[in-house]
């Protein structure tokens, strides 16, 4: 099936979709973006997208960050996000993919006196880790980068290599996913999640300011580990040995969901099974997300009209 993207300003295949080869961002990485999920309730015959507002919150946001500006406001970058899935008619899970950029053909290091575009793409997207069985994790030699060098809390596309560096080497010496530590030598998060460990029977996750990126889906996880499971999160720096201790651990994120945590550096975690606290939390967060759970509805944007479905 052809799929559709935005493109400056309008809706064309995604074929057609095109930046030249001295488009700042793609010189310089001077641009931000965000992964929205589409979730196909083959019941109700439904796409819901997980909270698109606070996915353009988040993007607006890193857009202060890079001097930029779009002609758009939240509920209006909504409505084309829903318009572009609809007209794509996936009936099958999708990954939405917003990005603000500079799109002037210019070379030279900076942000300012440059043009700004945005654009949207849509595709299928299977899950990104094994979040049924698990996965095994090392620590990563690679430091998360701090907020005075770049800041972790935008999705800007530059500093992605230092996620990409961490991916590639713990793929490289045989496992699935990378921690990384802060610069201050604290756990921070995954190559691309956020991280909570199961400690005395406690959630506890690194607080912003050990360099981590304020996940839409962790804040969703905090919410529905209090009001669904009866347990509070607990936002305080850990120490790299707290998670060969820990009792659980599981990554966050729009594109990983609740990814439970089985081994790290060779240590296993609930004894090399999913723990009793993130299945619970996983089966709760796949059925907010699919709308199976009508008291989340307000976080969940239905794309097609009944006569579509």
């Amino acid at each position: 099936m052809p799929s559709y993207a935005f493109f400056q300003k309008q809706f064309l295949p995604q074929a057609k979709a095109k930046v030249g080869i001295l488009t700042h961002a793609f010189n310089y990485g001077t641009a931000c973006f965000e992964g929205i999920r589409g979730h196909w309730n083959s019941d109700e015959e439904q796409m819901y997208l997980f909270r698109v507002k606070e996915h353009y919150q988040r993007l607006l946001e890193g857009c202060q960050l890079l001097k930029m500006e779009l002609p758009y406001t939240i509920d209006e970058l909504c409505q084309i996000t829903v318009e572009l899935v609809r007209r794509c008619g996936y009936r099958e899970d999708v990954y939405i993919r917003p990005i603000a950029y500079k799109s002037s053909e210019i070379l030279g290091v900076r942000l300012h006196d440059l043009e700004d575009d945005f654009a949207i793409a849509v595709a299928p997207f299977a899950p990104y880790l094994n979040f049924e069985d698990g996965i095994r994790c090392c620590v990563s030699s690679w430091r998360r980068i701090n907020d005075d060098m770049i800041p972790p809390r935008g999705k800007i596309c530059g500093p992605y290599v230092n996620s990409a560096l961490a991916k590639t080497e713990a793929v490289a010496s045989g496992f699935d996913e990378a921690i990384l530590l802060s610069t201050g030598g604290h756990v921070s998060e995954g190559s691309g999640e956020n991280i909570f460990l199961v400690l005395d029977g406690k959630l506890v996750t690194p607080p912003c300011y050990d360099s981590i990126l304020l996940g839409v889906t962790r804040d969703t996880v905090i919410e529905l580990a209090k009001s669904e499971v009866g347990i509070e999160t607990m936002e305080r720096s850990i120490d790299r040995s707290e998670l060969y201790i820990a009792e659980e651990c599981f990554l966050t994120g729009t594109a990983a969901y609740v990814t439970p945590v089985i081994e790290i550096d060779h240590r296993p975690v609930a004894k090399g099974k999913v723990g009793p606290i993130t299945r619970e939390l996983l089966k709760v967060y796949l059925d907010v997300v699919y709308g199976r759970n009508k008291k989340y509805l307000h976080w969940c944007t239905p794309t097609y009209s009944k006569v579509e479905a």
